[in-house]
């Protein structure tokens, strides 16, 4: 082997006490201390962690064993993430560390190892304040490897691949970031392309290259050896994928010649009960259901997201925005900003450059003193150091809809920099004009004007700055603001805007899916203005988006059920209350608005077989039909029609009495990997299989077989309810739990029980 790569996710122990002591837990990787801590109203920083109590200095140790010290070899530990501020000892000697919690790591450890047994211990501190404006969470939390090479090396980071397409054919150039000899081979299936340089570049030129797309993410596997005195010393293993993307001013953005709209969710790296310690396979998951809406995009918000995600992104095909970090001299990372900005923006696009599903760098999000001059200067400065390590993509910043005038405010004193950027003041802006000349200057700057909650006044920054297109990069899910005022409660959905101007190359929702912290206000948990819960169930409002991002024909029914609980939801990220469901106990032939999402012609609406006309969607401002119904227990109906065919069809059934369980899946087939995560949903339903929408039962799980339950998760993050237990209470008639697999093969059977209902169980072959 010329290059070992050996995870370190096993055989660890954590301790919050002091090293010394001999307390130490065992635990597996990635592991996030704070996601069971205790829940604690009245902590400092409680709404944006979640309320969860994650201060305080964690302490991880763990054995590793080398069978020999090879001469020759360097040997280094790679940290894909560690929150926060952390410290490694190996053998009680001091190889390094890293402050920022989002920052790939690289130890040289080669002096500190020996052949036997090597004590690796790693101090994580999380007393610093403020924290993250959402939960951050806390421990060693991304993929852990050791490397072994031998001394004359490749490295990764040094590794820059750029592709251009000329006519019919392709031509890839690879700097290997070293001056050996280095030979190139690149595959796609049974094709196969060669090149070798010893000057520290290699071309190749591809025929009739597969382009990577989102409908179509095709990836090449590209080999580099590097030879030195006629011997292997290296061989590094990666994959690209070959694309073109162009923003042409007034017509928007190209994608591989086609014009292309960006259909986006922004995401934090969270996944609800997991905290922050998220497997590749939950985002696998989580993606998947993205693109079955029409998803085409994320932006990663406002971190480096681990290495895994964008290698999912690669291969699914989600175009992704990225950025190093939010702040720049205020909130969290005002402590690292003077010393550490470079490094940590080095390290995101050294580590990510090669990967085809970025399209767009950012270098900072809603910043302090926004558009005058002391932030135009760090702007500038961080995308010029940024185009000296990739100058292949445009690269933007992020803007709130707030500007302020000028003061002489001390940003270090400022605790919660996120209020003092977005509360109106007497020194807020109102003027339009001067507003939009604020927007200007950032525009002389950035490739591409990226705006936050902006849309009313898309037409006014497009006049001053026409040369420039125009990204949403947040974006309310259904409300839109005035020109006159930032926030304005119509039913102008923001989406239109993206359809309605060719220079907005599109819009991000804030955000996909529920988050941990940025609470409102106890008792909610975290964000629940999103389209999805934390279990990954899909919101109402996430039809809508389907009606307007996916070509597959679809329908879908909701009413307002203004009885169900207040989420916690921040005012204009909110939509209006609606839910899927057909039981209204409460009322006797009541009328009740509604709402249909279709990207069909025609709808059709019966109600117990009555038909009830509704006009077309295209009628609708925002092709969302809307109207009333009375409610009569049976059945609601919605049909869709495309050239006078029926396409699709949704319905909605009164639900009787729950009388059972029932899982989402009868039977699962998973790999035999280590510590592979896999959520499972139950349902309560009746007797004749209808789910029962408001069922709240508690339900408890039990694994038989090679795995063991690790959380639990219904969405509700007003819920006080632990994570890691083995029971639940139902939260709109479902709840989840996660299974982590030991690695061996063999039949699991999840069991779902509840106090007068019949259980459910899932057989998950393991091959």
């Amino acid at each position: 082997m010329y290059r070992a790569e050996t995870l370190l996710m096993n055989g660890w122990e954590f301790t919050k006490n002091e090293p010394a002591d001999d307390n130490f837990e065992p635990v597996h990787l990635p592991h996030d201390w704070a996601i069971t801590a205790p829940i604690d109203r009245h902590m400092k920083q409680g709404e944006p962690q979640g309320f969860r109590d994650r201060w305080g200095i964690g302490w991880y140790r763990k054995t590793l064993v080398l069978e020999e010290k090879k001469e020759g070899h360097v040997y280094q530990l790679q940290f894909d993430g560690v929150y926060e501020n952390s410290t490694v000892w190996v053998n009680g000697i001091s190889v390094g560390g890293r402050k920022y919690g989002y920052s790939r790591f690289t130890l040289d450890i080669t002096d500190a190892v020996h052949a036997g047994d090597n004590l690796i211990q790693v101090k994580v501190d999380n007393t610093s304040m403020p924290a993250d404006r959402w939960y951050s969470g806390a421990g060693i939390y991304r993929t852990v490897k050791l490397l072994t090479l031998q001394e004359k090396h490749l490295n990764p980071e040094h590794i820059q691949v750029v592709s251009k397409v000329e006519g019919d054919n392709a031509v890839v150039k690879i700097h290997t970031g070293v001056a050996g000899f280095v030979s190139a081979n690149m595959t796609n299936g049974r094709l196969s392309y060669t090149g070798e340089s010893d000057n520290g570049s290699i071309t190749i030129d591809i025929p009739s290259p597969k382009l990577w797309s989102p409908e179509q993410p095709h990836l090449y596997n590209v080999e580099l050896t590097l030879h030195e005195d006629k011997q292997i010393s290296d061989i590094y293993k990666l994959r690209i994928g070959i694309r073109t993307i162009e923003m042409v001013a007034g017509k928007g953005m190209y994608l591989n010649g086609q014009v292309t709209k960006i259909k986006g969710f922004c995401v934090h790296q969270d996944a609800g009960s997991l905290g922050i310690a998220v497997t590749p396979e939950i985002w696998r998951e989580r993606f998947l259901k993205f693109k079955e809406m029409g998803c085409n995009a994320v932006r990663v918000s406002h971190h480096i997201p681990a290495s895994e995600l964008l290698d999912l992104c690669d291969e699914l095909g989600l175009l992704v925005y990225e950025e190093p970090f939010d702040k720049w001299t205020g909130g969290s990372y005002r402590r690292y900003f003077e010393t550490e900005w470079q490094r940590d923006l080095e390290c995101m696009v050294r580590r990510d450059r090669n990967h085809p599903c970025i399209f767009m760098w950012g270098v900072g999000n809603e910043v302090e003193n926004q558009g005058q001059a002391s932030m135009l200067s760090i702007l500038r400065m961080l995308k010029d150091h940024l185009l000296t390590l990739d100058d292949t993509r445009p690269v933007s910043y992020a803007m709130n809809p707030h500007f302020k005038y000028e003061d002489n405010v001390d940003l270090s004193k400022v605790e919660d920099i996120q209020q003092f950027v977005d509360t109106e003041s007497d020194t807020e802006i109102y003027d339009q004009d001067e507003r939009i000349e604020r927007i200007r200057r950032i525009a002389e700057i950035v490739d591409v004007i990226s705006c936050n909650y902006q849309e009313q006044w898309y037409p006014g920054i497009h006049k001053v700055a026409p040369d420039k297109l125009i990204l949403g990069t947040e974006t309310y899910q259904f409300f839109r603001g005035h020109p006159e005022q930032m926030q304005n409660f119509s039913d102008e959905v923001p989406w239109m805007d993206v359809e309605k101007h060719d220079y907005v190359i599109g819009g991000m929702l804030w955000t996909g899916i529920d988050y941990l912290g940025e609470s409102m206000g106890y008792p909610a948990k975290g964000w629940a203005g999103s389209l999805f819960w934390t279990n990954n169930e899909r919101k109402p409002l996430s039809y809508l988006y389907e009606s307007y991002w996916s070509e597959k024909p679809m329908v879908y029914f909701a009413l307002q059920d203004y009885s169900l609980q207040d989420e916690g939801v921040k005012q204009h990220w909110d939509a209006p209350r609606y839910a899927s469901h057909w039981n209204f106990q409460q009322f006797n032939k009541t009328v009740i608005p509604y709402m249909i999402a279709s990207n069909c012609e025609e709808v059709v609406l019966e109600l117990n077989g009555k038909q009830y006309h509704v006009k077309q969607p295209s009628s609708y401002p925002s092709r969302m039909i809307t109207g009333y119904l009375p409610y009569l227990p049976g059945t609601v109906k919605v049909r869709g029609f495309n050239g006078g065919q029926e396409a699709c069809s949704y319905t909605l059934q009164t639900a009787g009495p729950t009388v059972r369980l029932s899982f989402d899946e009868e039977t699962v087939k998973l790999p035999a990997k280590d510590g592979y995560h896999r959520l499972l949903t139950v349902r309560a339903i009746d007797q004749e299989g209808t789910p029962v929408f408001r069922e709240s039962a508690k339900v408890t799980f039990q694994v038989i077989g090679p795995a063991e339950i690790v959380r639990v998760d219904n969405g509700d993050l007003c819920s006080s309810e632990p994570y890691d237990r083995n029971w639940m209470h139902m939260y709109r008639g479902c709840v989840s739990t996660i299974i982590r697999l030991s690695g061996e093969k063999g039949r699991i059977v999840l069991t779902a029980y509840a106090d007068g209902l019949y259980s459910a169980e899932v057989v998950v072959l393991v091959i």
